[in-house]
């Protein structure tokens, strides 16, 4: 788990150090996934008038959480459609990645509103979806960025008891004439944020400074 964070980490500092000469390029931080302890870093880069790339690294390094199972990373890429103009008001999006991860998943209305199997789930998977959100910008450089997405994971695992020994027959096997732990399953899964930022650095203001100079334009949002 720790070397596929590593990983899609490098590329994400890789693509931050690397921006093309004529994007923007920003840098954000989930605050609501930090304040959980999670780490959330995001990079969004203009690439036309309305229209935004990006790529997120999500990773929760927590072994156990109240006894549960809880570690998880997803590198995800998203396209961002803005209505007003890029980074900027509105906009829709779409996203595909992928994931890893070591838990406890959640279920709903078995136990209560929330509840998590008592099995626990080792595996991967791939996902795709969709969401919308708005980027605001206030005081001329402190930015706020709130959205909610939901994707589509098909995932692929093994699972696991309390005591860690793993399950031969999960269910929907019960048709294979021999035990396989190799499982699978389709979750829709919520993601719902609030990036906060502050721009320390003005596009318009480089550009002139510049005096032809070809530079990038990168406000950093931390």
């Amino acid at each position: 788990m720790k070397k596929i964070f590593a990983l899609s980490f490098a590329l994400f500092v890789a693509i931050a150090l690397a921006p093309s000469a004529s994007a923007q390029m920003f840098v954000k931080v989930n605050a609501l996934y930090a304040v959980a302890g999670v780490i959330n870093p995001q990079i969004e880069a203009v690439v036309a008038p309305h229209s935004t790339l990006s790529i997120d690294v999500t990773y929760s390094p927590w072994k156990r959480i109240a006894g549960k199972h809880a570690e998880f990373g997803i590198f995800q890429g998203e396209y961002r459609y803005y209505f007003r103009r890029a980074a900027s008001g509105w906009y829709v999006s779409v996203n595909a990645g992928m994931a890893a991860f070591d838990v406890n998943k959640p279920q709903l209305f078995k136990q209560g509103f929330i509840s998590f199997k008592s099995e626990y789930a080792k595996g991967f998977g791939i996902m795709v979806g969709g969401g919308g959100g708005y980027q605001h910008t206030f005081r001329e450089r402190w930015v706020v960025d709130a959205f909610i997405a939901f994707d589509f994971l098909r995932s692929w695992y093994n699972g696991y008891n309390a005591n860690g020994e793993i399950v031969m027959n999960p269910m929907g096997h019960e048709h294979y004439k021999h035990p396989d732990p190799f499982n699978g399953s389709a979750d829709c899964l919520p993601k719902i944020g609030v990036s906060l930022g502050y721009r320390f650095f003005d596009p318009a203001k480089h550009r002139r400074g510049g005096e032809g100079r070809n530079r990038s334009a990168i406000p950093i949002y931390i």
